[in-house]
């Protein structure tokens, strides 16, 4: 499972169309549907009802689409907190110094 096929998940599921939902992550139709369908072979489940136009959750789908959801924030979370770590926005400042000098300086 890729992050890559959860936002193609997600994306769909929310367009309700896998077209839309396409144009909505910058990738072609094919490629998406492509991605969905190795989803749905590695899970060994159908995530999407596909009947004449109308996509719709399977239960499958149903229970995965907070999980992915949860997945691809945390994941989100977790580029920003190093990301901000790595361009020292955020961190810690250790000093070491004498005794004597801290009691002049600090």
């Amino acid at each position: 499972m890729h992050f890559q096929q959860l936002t193609y998940f997600v994306a769909v599921a929310e367009a309700r169309h896998f077209t839309r939902a396409a144009e909505e992550v910058h990738v072609s139709q094919p490629s998406l549907s492509q991605q969905i369908r190795a989803l749905e072979n590695e899970l060994g489940a159908e995530l999407f009802s596909r009947a004449r136009g109308n996509i719709t959750l399977t239960d499958a789908g149903e229970a995965l689409l907070p999980l992915a959801r949860r997945i691809l924030a945390d994941a989100d979370t977790a580029r920003h907190e190093v990301q901000e770590l790595a361009q020292l926005r955020r961190g810690r400042v250790r000093l070491g110094a004498t005794p004597s000098v801290c009691t002049g300086l600090l």
